[in-house]
């Protein structure tokens, strides 16, 4: 049974020194615990510790280069959120379009399309909630003048509230035959829809990971993008192995060869390469990054 107490920050500030984590005066350690708590920090460290049963730290080993490791992370997951942000409208919109054109505005609830029946029924049930929570008064207007309409509202509307997440299972769970799965995979320059559905679900688990502010640097991720061998528009000529893509570069590169469709001008390389100069202490190696990343075609 658990009876470990509570630790004061005083103490947590003792138990660090005392394992051989360097913490000056001017670190502010009080104050960054009494806002970040010990364990949030404590991945970050983890990786500055040569004995992970008893927690001693590394030789050199110092507070400081944690909390910049910390604010690396932060500044890396507002990158991606914007990122995402686009790529999840682009998304949405290309969703909405091609499938009520090809269909009708109700083709979200059209099971003869959809390969698993019971994953569209928790991926319907996930988005009724979200119209039940809607505060949004195109949908409020909507239920009011068509009540007696036992649909969603047409898809423009409903997919509108839809999550990334849930937006990226729609996606998957299109049967083979359906004519704008290969449409929009190939507007996306991934030829066909045998590799986007695990782009888009590697890249919705990481947009989860930036909602929650959880840590990207150093993370073993459990999206497996499929690649494909010659991608029609610029990609990277090293391309990591699969026993590497737990890490977050090459689900990088997934959003940046999407991003480059979505917005051809984005900043996404020099985003990344500014953080990188301002965080010198980061091991880029903990993210995946290839020693000369930014001269591949893609990054340029």
């Amino acid at each position: 049974m658990f009876q470990k107490p509570a630790t004061t920050i005083r103490n947590q500030i003792k138990q660090l020194r005392e394992r051989g984590l360097i913490i000056k005066p001017q670190d502010n350690a009080t104050h960054y615990l009494s806002h970040i708590s010990y364990y949030r920090l404590a991945g970050y460290w983890w990786p500055m510790q040569d004995d992970k049963c008893n927690h001693h730290f590394k030789v050199n080993s110092r507070f400081a280069d944690v909390i910049a490791l910390y604010n690396f992370d932060r500044e890396l997951r507002l990158i991606l959120f914007d990122i995402i942000e686009k790529i999840e409208i682009s998304l949405r919109t290309k969703l909405i379009y091609h499938l009520s054109h090809e269909f009708d505005p109700w083709w979200f609830q059209n099971t003869s399309i959809f390969q698993n029946t019971r994953e569209l029924s928790k991926t319907l049930a996930v988005i009724d909630e979200e119209i039940e929570r809607s505060k949004d008064i195109f949908i409020k207007e909507h239920l009011k003048k068509h009540k007696d309409d036992g649909r969603f509202p047409p898809a423009w509307k409903t997919l509108e509230l839809t999550s990334f997440g849930n937006l990226s299972k729609l996606y998957g769970n299109l049967k083979p035959t359906v004519k704008s799965k290969d449409n929009i995979a190939d507007e996306y320059g991934t030829v066909n829809h045998t590799f986007l559905p695990s782009w888009l679900q590697s890249i919705a688990q990481i947009r989860n990971y930036c909602a929650h502010h959880s840590r990207l640097w150093n993370k073993n991720l459990p999206g497996r993008p499929k690649l494909l061998s010659k991608p029609p528009n610029k990609w990277i000529a090293t391309v990591p192995s699969e026993s590497e893509y737990h890490m977050l570069y090459i689900h990088l590169c997934c959003m940046k060869y999407l991003a480059n469709i979505v917005q051809p001008e984005n900043r996404f390389t020099s985003q990344l390469t500014t953080i990188l100069n301002k965080y010198p202490n980061v091991d880029s190696n903990a993210l995946g990054l290839k020693p000369d990343w930014q001269n591949e075609p893609l990054w340029k």
